[in-house]
């Protein structure tokens, strides 16, 4: 197992060479197996352990026992205390989430003070099977049937995992071979939490049916993960093909304004699929892509909203732009045009209303809003500011 543990890092490149690295150790026997292949295998490292506070008594003697497994491998200790319950209902979040959160943000931060290259975890192949199904069920893109990666960017730094070549019986079997002592966490035997439904319901009768679902499974989600590069590249190439700068008549606009053909969309084989990946990293969420699509390419002005970003329906494009408010006019002969507004566009005949002149020139909403006017001392429109000089013969 030990030349399995150390093939495996050197194939993922997981650890720099001869760089300490924090290895996140709850004292249960996955992490207890982690650290001892690490000692075994002359890797440096640090521990870092969390106290919960979640079950009186076994949370405090659990950080003793991670303390005195440091100080037996000569590694130095970093430990915290969180109110983990406080921090959940403050925050809204429940009791798992909260934890997560205090977890990996203080990892990060330790990263940060004592620059460790990664930290590791000990999660093992049957956890990124179960992560596999919880994606699965609750709805997920091809990302997110990818189970849990070897290495992936971490606030800052990255988060390893060098145990995924072991299943979670190739762990208990190296505990009991090398006598290691752990602790057990009450909480993985508890029902609450839908991963553990799926580790103590579902796989035991998935492994009934399929007895070889576990090597089955790791290799399909490898097979997800290569497909899931290859649809990146793709996507990617799309994005750059389909995302393109709309070039705006209105000056000084405080933004760039996208835009999207969704003709071109409509004609590709998975539109829908297509336009929410080039429109996720706005904000936008898969029931305002499915509002686009059935409203079509054909309308123009409908506006859909994200938490920072409008997009508009205009002649045939999608427009995309961040959601901002007109800025009070810097100039006091100039401010934002209004409903009403007149004015005598230069070269024509007779006055017009400024909003009929702007929809001839078939400005979209967003870029409408940020049209000023220029006035005169007695309140006459002189121009529209960087389309049309009025006309100053009477």
């Amino acid at each position: 197992m030990l030349q399995r543990f150390q093939e495996f890092i050197q194939q993922q490149h997981l650890f720099p060479v001869g760089e300490e690295v924090l290895l996140a150790v709850s004292g249960g026997r996955d992490s207890v197996a982690m650290l001892d292949l690490c000692r075994r295998a002359g890797i440096p490292f640090a521990v870092a352990h969390c106290n919960f506070h979640l079950r009186p008594g076994d949370c405090d003697r659990d950080q003793q026992f991670v303390r005195r497994l440091a100080e037996s491998a000569g590694a130095v200790f970093h430990t915290v205390d969180f109110d983990t319950r406080a921090v959940a209902d403050s925050r809204g979040m429940s009791i798992e989430e909260a934890a997560r959160h205090l977890r990996y943000s203080w990892f990060s931060d330790l990263c940060r003070r004592h620059g460790f290259p990664c930290v590791a975890t000990a999660h093992h192949r049957d956890d990124s099977v179960e992560t596999f199904f919880l994606n699965l069920f609750r709805g997920t893109g091809i990302a997110g049937l990818q189970g849990i990666r070897p290495s992936a960017p971490f606030l800052g730094t990255t988060l390893v995992r060098p145990l995924l070549c072991f299943s979670r019986a190739d762990i208990d079997r190296y505990v009991a071979e090398q006598h290691l002592e752990y602790v057990d966490d009450s909480t993985n035997l508890e029902l609450d939490a839908r991963r553990n439904r799926i580790r103590l319901q579902l796989m035991p009768l998935l492994r009934e049916l399929y007895p070889s679902v576990d090597a089955t499974m790791a290799a399909n989600i490898e097979r997800l993960h290569d497909a899931g590069l290859l649809y990146r590249e793709h996507l990617d190439q799309l994005r750059s093909r389909l995302l393109q700068p709309y070039h705006s008549r209105v000056p000084d606009l405080p933004f760039a304004i996208l835009s999207v053909d969704l003709r071109e969309v409509d004609s590709l084989a998975a539109p829908a699929n297509v336009l929410f990946e080039l429109l996720r990293p706005y904000g936008f969420n898969g029931a305002t892509v499915a509002d686009i699509l059935r409203t079509g390419s054909t309308a123009t002005g409908r506006l859909f909203f994200s938490s920072t970003h409008t997009a508009e329906l205009h002649r045939g494009l999608l427009l995309l732009a961040p959601t901002m408010q007109p800025a009070a006019a810097s100039a006091p002969d100039v401010r934002p045009w209004r409903p009403g507004d007149r004015f005598r566009p230069k070269g024509m005949k007779g006055s017009r209303l400024v909003s009929d002149f702007l929809k001839d020139l078939h400005l979209s909403r967003i870029e409408k809003a940020f049209v000023k006017v220029k006035l005169s001392p007695d309140g006459r429109i002189l121009a529209v500011v960087g389309l049309r000089d009025a006309d100053q013969n009477p």
